[in-house]
């Protein structure tokens, strides 16, 4: 799952009970074999955990969306599990949809951005631990046993963890496999995560409650996102480590998500040249996805994923956004054999969202472009969100420089789009790419940016969180296509609109603040 990082009013509380044998879900839910309580209001988060506290149960949130690929592979892999649905006896669960009315201040609330995030809380509402979405699903129901079985808020394991006092086996695997990436909590920022990944590594060493494999993910962790060595800087004893866990199948298939995702990262850093050390890096690592791509014990979307990490390996040594890398003629092979088979074996939907647009995300990174669109365009029909495969048409045109073409499709993908926070992701998107391949046509980046304003203006949510980033996203771009008071006027109608909107809004949450600091003022 590497390869993949409700338009109505508030409704009452929804509790949807059943048991079908394929684990489908109804529109809005993750699954229908959970009791899952849509959240839609803080009156509604705040009855889960009265019910968690009455019952003495710990709450899971899952903060998602309709279009997101590794949500949807979540729907197709665990949610839909007949053990995930029996362990949900012993949990509220809770779900957050990033596109209900108001979505994104709720979100704000949990300090959640990305899709997906799942988080276990304690009755209390202090957080055990962030689920790590890309991992194999029955890692993740471990995972999930160990924090329902007492486990301890997160923020205090990390501190004893840190100061060297002793923590269990089962805390240091939640710290091994902790979703890092999507942490917002402020447990550490993105710059330091690296360093502190390093700093668990090691300790882990000394700890006798931490086993070899929880020691191994963290060293694996900490070098996948250490940024080329700007972050971890291995020695000789680390390397021949990691060589020796890529080597042997069992330790590589425990941690393949980290592998698949990170294997090109962690040749980099574990390699300082493109000379005859990283070739034997890249050969060993290649081997090791070659035997996860192979092992149908996986899910489809993983073995795709193990695929795109050698494409990511083969890539190495090229600029990064070259569209046509030189890549062999087997691995050519291998990329289309495996579109064709996707394609032709996927029934499921959800498992569709999410395998499909990896897919030909990968073909374009093998230089694969005709292929890529080909795919894209012949499941437009049989995507529950197309407007998703839309926007990854545009960005195909967009990187191939056909301008018009790309234009096109991003109109029809925000066109398409739905739900609040979403029209305004695709939005912004569409006004990004307007002011970039035809910064000219000033009526029409206007008139997008005005209905941008305006939609903005019916949601609640709209200056918290992903929406907010999304209309500052805008502020940005039209600060600089302004640059030297080029289009003035346009600027100046554009705050008139922002500034009806803004009113529209209570200052006491900050969002009237966010949405005045869109724009930037005159000095």
């Amino acid at each position: 799952m590497q390869l993949l990082k409700s338009l109505v009013p508030v409704v009452a509380l929804i509790m949807a009970v059943a048991w079908p044998s394929s684990g489908a879900a109804s529109p809005g839910l993750p699954s229908t074999n959970v009791a899952w309580l849509t959240a839609v209001a803080d009156s509604d988060i705040d009855r889960a955990f009265g019910q968690a506290k009455a019952e003495g149960k710990p709450v899971l949130l899952y903060w998602g969306a309709t279009w997101c690929p590794p949500c949807n592979q979540l729907k197709a892999t665990l949610f839909n599990r007949q053990d995930f649905a029996a362990q949900s006896t012993a949990f509220v669960a809770v779900h957050l949809d990033g596109d209900r009315p108001a979505a994104q201040r709720l979100g704000a609330r949990f300090k959640v951005s990305g899709y997906p995030t799942l988080i276990l809380f304690t009755p209390d509402g202090s957080e055990i631990t962030r689920l790590p979405g890309e991992a194999d699903a029955p890692q993740v129901m471990e995972l999930l046993q160990a924090g329902l079985a007492g486990g301890r808020p997160i923020a205090a394991v990390l501190a004893d963890a840190r100061s060297g006092r002793p923590i269990s086996a089962n805390e240091w695997r939640m710290l091994a496999f902790h979703s890092w990436e999507t942490d917002d909590s402020g447990l550490v920022v993105a710059a330091d995560r690296p360093a502190l990944l390093a700093e668990l590594a090691g300790k882990s060493q000394s700890q006798a409650a931490a086993d070899a494999q929880t020691s191994a993910r963290l060293w694996l962790r900490a070098l996948a996102s250490s940024d080329e060595g700007k972050g971890l800087r291995p020695d000789a004893e680390l390397r021949l480590r990691v060589q020796r866990i890529v080597a042997d199948a069992s330790q590589s298939r425990v941690h393949m998500d980290v592998l698949t995702g990170g294997a090109a990262d962690i040749v980099k850093v574990l390699s300082d040249d493109d000379g005859t050390d990283r070739a034997a890096l890249v050969a060993q690592f290649d081997a090791a996805l070659m035997r996860l791509q192979s092992d149908t014990s996986l899910s489809r979307g993983d073995r795709v994923s193990a695929l795109a990490g050698r494409v990511d390996l083969a890539r190495l040594g090229q600029p990064k956004d070259v569209t046509q890398p030189k890549l062999p003629a087997a691995l050519l092979h291998e990329v289309r054999e495996v579109a064709q088979q996707m394609d032709r074996e996927i029934g499921d939907a959800y498992e569709r969202q999410a395998v499909i647009p990896a897919v030909a995300y990968l073909q374009g990174q093998a230089g694969l472009w005709a292929d890529s669109d080909a795919l894209l365009k012949a499941n437009l029909a049989r995507s529950v969100s197309p407007y998703y495969l839309m926007s990854q048409l545009g960005s195909n045109a967009r990187k191939l420089g056909k301008k018009a073409e790309a234009l096109r499709w991003y109109r029809l993908a925000f066109a398409k789009s739905e739900g609040p926070a979403t029209r305004l992701q695709w939005g912004a998107s569409y006004v990004n790419a307007l002011i970039e391949l035809a910064p000219d046509d000033a009526p029409r980046i206007e008139g997008t940016v005005l209905q941008l304003f305006d939609e903005a203006g019916h949601d609640q949510g709209s200056f918290s969180e992903r929406s907010a980033r999304s209309l500052q996203r805008v502020g940005r771009k039209l600060s600089g296509w302004n640059f030297g008071g080029r289009h003035a006027a346009s600027l100046a109608r554009l705050q008139a609109k922002l500034d009806a909107v803004c009113a529209r809004f209570d200052a006491a949450d900050g969002q009237r603040a966010t949405c005045l600091a869109v724009l930037p003022r005159k000095s």
